[in-house]
């Protein structure tokens, strides 16, 4: 059996406590309807760092993150059809559901009880291989390499989701508070489907960034918007910006909240923050039909990805990096 190269998390803690540990296991072999790949690259994505630090309850000891993963087919578990050897392909965050609940039945299997995630209850990407159920894999568009193809896959499809849980009208104006991998994706979405954006962040490089990709104004995260917003999104985990963004929302207005996890929310104020159908909504995982429209999206519009590669002997320094927010984009590591 041949020994792969693997990032562990043993027992989760504070990143500066590395919670992360190298360590070489076996190979995986892939059970019956699962697919085994070959790591060609795996996206660094804020949860991954959840699972580290324990925000995320330990689902499985000893597990490896990782859920933004572009892998090669190199093995087919009993019972696959449809896909070949040498294909290219991907894996995100959902990979289970029972497809029986009445979620599943209505077509909200992100909200599954059953529901399944990798990089958390299976192990994921921050290695050499990985198994992955065939039927929660994705087919990759062609036009984008490795590299820029793997925060696509929870970084691009988490923030497609969060655009359409906003409900911003054709043409309207939309406030972006944070501004990280997901967000420098779901702009370039919304952009090109004609909204005008106003990215608010506290990174001066972030803001310059929004500004190259196409936003009409950047500022700071507490600021306000130059113009009342029809809708807006939520990417950084801060609780306290909630009231901000809902305080600049238009009459009728949407706030996404796209975080996993998020501090408390402070008092809202009912005239302010939502009377005049102001709404507020989360936005929990994505569904498959998500990932396939989004990826469908991303073949026939040409998405810049800004990315900022690792060595997968450096994952370390990579979770590290995006808990200081020293990455531009999206952090990828490469075996």
């Amino acid at each position: 059996m041949t020994d792969m190269l693997a990032w562990e998390v043993p027992k989760p803690g504070p990143i500066d406590t590395n919670p992360l540990r190298a360590v070489v296991r076996p190979r995986p072999e892939p059970a019956a309807g699962e697919l085994l790949l070959r790591v060609r690259a795996c996206g660094v994505c804020r949860t991954d760092l959840h699972v580290a630090e324990g925000d995320l309850p330990v689902h499985r000891p000893n597990v490896i993150p990782g859920h933004e993963i572009v892998g090669e087919v190199v093995a087919l578990g009993a019972g696959v059809e449809g896909f070949s050897l040498g294909e290219r392909v991907g894996v995100a965050w959902l990979r289970h559901t029972d497809g029986t609940c009445p979620y599943c039945m209505r077509g909200a299997e992100n909200l599954c009880p059953e529901s399944r995630y990798t990089g958390w209850d299976a192990d994921g990407g921050y290695a050499e291989y990985t198994v992955a159920p065939a039927a929660y894999v994705y087919r990759l568009p062609d036009r984008y390499s490795d590299v820029e193809v793997a925060p696509l896959l929870c970084a691009g499809i988490i923030g497609f989701r969060a655009l359409r849980r906003a409900d911003l009208p054709p043409g309207g104006r939309l406030g972006v508070y944070g501004f990280g991998a997901s967000a420098h994706l779901a702009i370039q979405v919304a952009i090109a489907q004609g909204a005008r954006v106003h990215v608010l962040t506290r990174a001066a490089a972030a803001r310059e960034l929004a500004l190259d990709l196409g936003a009409a104004s950047a500022g700071g995260a507490y600021d306000p918007p130059p113009e009342p917003l029809d809708a807006a999104i939520l990417f950084a985990p801060v609780g306290t910006l909630v009231p901000v963004a809902l305080a600049a929302l238009d009459r009728g207005g949407t706030l996404a909240v796209a975080g996993v996890t998020l501090t408390d929310i402070p008092s809202l104020n009912y005239e302010k923050h939502l009377f005049q159908e102001r709404e507020l909504r989360s936005v929990t995982a994505n569904t498959r039909e998500d990932g396939r429209d989004f990826l469908t999206f991303a073949a026939n519009h040409r998405l810049r990805v800004t990315v900022t590669p690792y060595p997968l002997t450096a994952a370390d320094t990579a979770l590290a990096d995006l808990a200081g927010d020293r990455v531009n984009g999206a952090a990828v590591l490469l075996p």
